[in-house]
């Protein structure tokens, strides 16, 4: 089944938006279908597009959330005062899953999105069922060193007010000093400048770069050593071609989670919900079913 991402589908998404307010501040996001809920957490500077092609043939048998987390592409600020680090991120995502009184979730996650996951599955796993992995920082990758300039910068007045406007470019996004190395194919000139626009806006800014600069590894092994501990069900749908997220590190993840499943998907780089949706979502929903099946046994 091929998935394709075409205008008439960025418009449904659209008409399906809907908001939450919760303490940190307001939240959008994007539903589709019901059943199992699924939650899907974006990492920096990418919003719940992400996953718009992973989304529908899950959709057909799954109550599919994809919100616009506060990582650099959102439109609107978090409140003073809220906490904006990848904890403080964490904390928000586990609001997000109590005020939709969301239980049994699994959660979905790419990039930093993964690390915050892992903390919010150390921390606050109350809501949560199985989580599922795709490449994304985890151990002392947090940040590849790839990345790391990112943190750099954001201790630099004014960096990225100029990164903002340089982002106008499609050919710099395009480079691997944008979206480049993330994918396979490149993707849609239109998203990628819609995904950067925000980062005009002095207060979007705040936001991410308040999130960079408290970065630390300290985070993600602290959260793999208490997983490994209190376990969820755990799928890492990893691409093994991926220089950024390399396999090494999923597979040492793996082995510190009990009964943690690790999935090879060829054929892509890190964001695989851009390069191999058809693989991902099968993937998914077979974890799903099987979790939910485990669960069912048990009682």
């Amino acid at each position: 089944m091929q998935i394709v991402c075409n205008e008439a589908t960025i418009r449904e998404r659209a008409d399906m938006r809907r908001s939450v307010s919760l303490r940190q501040g307001t939240i959008a996001y994007s539903e589709q279908g019901s059943g199992e809920p699924i939650v899907f957490v974006h990492g920096l500077l990418v919003d719940g597009r992400l996953w718009r092609k992973v989304i529908p043939p899950l959709a057909e048998s799954h109550r599919c959330i994809a919100p616009d987390w506060p990582l650099g592409a959102h439109r609107t600020p978090l409140s003073p005062g809220a906490e904006r680090s990848p904890r403080g991120v964490a904390h928000l995502i586990a609001d997000f899953l109590e005020e939709l009184k969301l239980e049994r979730v699994t959660i979905v996650a790419n990039d930093t999105g993964g690390a915050i996951s892992q903390i919010l599955a150390s921390e606050r796993p109350e809501r949560i069922g199985a989580l599922v992995l795709t490449n994304c920082d985890c151990l002392e990758n947090f940040l590849p060193p790839v990345f790391r300039p990112l943190q750099w910068l954001a201790h630099l007045p004014g960096a990225y007010a100029l990164i903002a406007q340089l982002t106008r470019s499609a050919r710099l996004r395009r480079s691997p000093l944008g979206f480049g190395m993330l994918t396979m194919h490149p993707i849609d000139d239109e998203l990628t400048a819609s995904w950067t626009a925000p980062m005009r806006e002095r207060a979007v800014r705040s936001d991410v770069l308040r999130t960079l600069k408290a970065i630390s590894s300290r985070d993600t092994l602290a959260a793999a050593a208490a997983l490994g501990e209190r376990p969820l069900p755990t799928l890492l749908a990893w691409a093994p071609e991926d220089r950024i997220f390399t396999l090494r590190f999923a597979e040492r993840l793996a082995a510190m989670i009990p009964g943690t499943r690790l999935e090879q998907i060829p054929g892509s780089r890190a964001f695989v919900p851009e390069d191999q949706p058809e693989r991902l979502a099968e993937l998914i929903a077979g974890f799903v079913a099987e979790t939910r099946g485990a669960i069912a046994t048990q009682a």
